[in-house]
């Protein structure tokens, strides 16, 4: 079989793009989920209400920490 590109295609450029229901967007972050964890949260702004969550928690209980 002959290679029948042209010489001015630079396939060292060529960006892949997912076509369908799995498509992804390009440039997020994507996090998988262990199966009993994604049963509790329904989507990505329930996941990320907890986590802000954790977080102010923890720095409100570090900011009271006595050493």
């Amino acid at each position: 079989m002959e290679d029948q590109l042209r010489e001015e295609y630079d396939l060292k450029t060529l960006k892949v793009r997912k076509i369908g229901a799995k498509r992804q967007k390009f440039g997020e972050n994507i996090i998988k989920l262990d199966s009993d964890v994604a049963e509790v949260f329904s989507n990505a702004e329930s996941v990320n209400e907890a986590l802000r969550f954790l977080i102010r928690i923890t720095k409100e209980n570090k900011d009271q920490a006595i050493f």
